[in-house]
């Protein structure tokens, strides 16, 4: 549950300064934000969380 909070706590870091920046209009935005709701929805939602938990594992694991 924490790295999905944080992992959208920095989406949402990024879609604020791509906005700001002029890189991402406000509809753009709109239709990330609704692709994402809608593919929460179907039957690749756990593909997609284990892939993103499967690659937060791999770089927690990594030792500077």
């Amino acid at each position: 549950m924490a790295i999905s909070m944080s992992l959208v706590l920095l989406l949402l870091i990024l879609a604020v300064i791509f906005l700001r920046n002029g890189g991402l209009k406000m509809s753009h935005a709109l239709v990330c934000a609704l692709l994402g709701f809608f593919l929460a929805g179907t039957s690749m939602a756990p593909t997609i969380h284990e892939g993103i938990a499967a690659t937060a594992d791999v770089v927690g694991s990594l030792r500077p």
